[in-house]
């Protein structure tokens, strides 16, 4: 590589999608910095623009696309040279996408990010097959950080498309991660956050069983953040030592996410899930006597599901009351076996149902909410609101970017550290106080 040129290079990034894809953007990122390239927020000044896209619901393609068109739009006036389209989006359509897109100059498989540097530089790839996971350069706030410990996903519900997209399960081996936390706790992370498609699968393709209880404790013992919180644990998974580790460790946030998707069994068995409603109750019922808080995710349309099994998902919410909830519409992929399932659901009857959810998610924010004024919380101050002049922050209770925030007058505070906070009030989903 003629690095001389490559230093000139400014590339900006836009990452779509999930925490996954920033992790990937983020090695994604090392590797360019690693080859010479320097970075730009301001698309207009860059002479590479790389998309990592997202290709899960349509929803997301759509904004991938549109972002694609945004940056080409660039050539005319702008400085770009180049337009790189990674991520989801080339993973599933392939060759088609290069037809529809003649705009994007490179495309850039997933098994191809190690040899980021050679494509961009238009010659071929020295690591292919190579994996990119390791060093990176981070696009969260200082203070938190993703550890991605899988790729891929053996699920393979009837709705999803990401098991065609990413491939089976593939655990990353536990030394490679104690490495990387490793890396990441020098970089000034304080609060490490574990995420896969299923986190709970961790080990069983690698080591013939589960091993995530096992890699938290080894991550427990072997890195010193002060906090460590797990993302997207499939129900049947579960367990009462998970439930046991994270209830008993105070270094491991009092949260986890649990994707339901919903709570019939008829329709979980359509959607190919292992769940059942028996047993999810009895699973919420644990995390609840425990204080442990729960973010789940709905599905609400998917093919054949009746007003009664809504009904019943309702009632769900009603009783159980997740201290988070997201409800999405059901999305019909192309190829995947619940896009050739009988009698769909008109969008009209979708959209209904899910601001019917919406509305009892909302009462229950509020609920919620309005039970912590005059209490005291541990809040994590990160970042300024310019718009309310407040401090803003979140509880151990609540994820980034994902989950409410906590606005808050002080003094004086730094972003990262953790500080006592009285509410003195709420707005939505949101909390509002004062430091103490």
């Amino acid at each position: 590589m003629n690095n001389d040129i490559s230093e000139k290079k400014k590339v900006a990034i836009v990452s779509l999608g999930c925490d996954k894809n920033r992790v990937d953007t983020e090695n994604l990122m090392y590797l360019l910095a690693k080859g010479g390239y320097s970075f730009t927020d301001d698309m207009a000044e860059a002479q590479i623009a790389l998309i990592n896209t997202c290709a899960f619901i349509e929803a997301a393609q759509k904004e991938s696309i549109d972002t694609i068109f945004d940056a080409a739009a660039l050539r005319n006036g702008g400085k770009l040279e180049k337009l790189v389209v990674t991520g989801c989006l080339p993973m599933r359509y392939g060759d088609m996408l290069r037809e529809l897109l003649p705009e994007v100059d490179t495309f850039i498989c997933l098994k191809d990010y190690a040899s980021v540097c050679d494509i961009i530089n238009g010659e071929p790839p020295k690591h292919e097959g190579e994996r990119a996971e390791g060093k990176r350069i981070l696009s969260t706030p200082p203070h938190y950080a993703y550890l991605k410990i899988a790729e891929g996903c053996d699920n393979h519900c009837t709705y999803c498309t990401i098991p065609s997209i990413r491939g089976r399960y593939v655990s990353r081996d536990t030394d490679s991660l104690i490495e990387e936390a490793r890396f990441l706790e020098e970089c000034g992370v304080t609060e490490l956050i574990l995420v896969a498609q299923d986190v709970t699968r961790y080990g069983k393709d690698l080591y013939g069983e589960y091993r995530l209880t096992t890699l938290i404790r080894r991550l427990l013992d072997e890195v010193s953040f002060d906090k460590f919180r797990l993302l997207y644990c499939y129900p049947e998974l579960v367990t009462d030592e998970l439930i046991d580790l994270i209830a008993s460790e105070p270094r491991i946030a009092k949260y986890i996410d649990v994707p339901l998707q919903h709570i019939s069994d008829d329709v979980l068995k359509r959607m190919g899930r292992r769940s059942t409603k028996a047993m999810t109750e009895e699973l919420f019922g644990k995390l609840a006597a425990r204080g442990i808080a729960v973010r789940t995710t709905l599905i609400v349309g998917f093919p054949g599901e009746t007003e009664e099994q809504f009904e019943e998902l309702k009632d769900f919410v009603e009783k159980y009351r997740p201290a988070h909830l997201g409800v999405f519409a059901y999305s019909k992929e192309d190829g995947t076996p619940a896009a050739r399932m009988k009698d769909q659901i008109p969008k009209r009857i979708k959209l209904r149902r899910v601001n019917a959810l919406g509305r009892i998610a909302e009462r229950q924010a509020k609920e919620r909410n309005a039970a912590f004024v005059g209490k005291v919380l541990d809040v994590i101050y990160e970042d300024i609101d310019n718009d309310r002049n407040m401090f803003m922050g979140r509880t151990e209770y609540d994820a980034p970017d994902i989950d409410g925030r906590v606005y808050f007058t002080a003094d004086f505070v730094d972003v990262g550290n953790t500080y006592k906070v009285r509410i003195t009030g709420y707005d939505g989903y949101d909390l509002i106080g004062e430091k103490v």
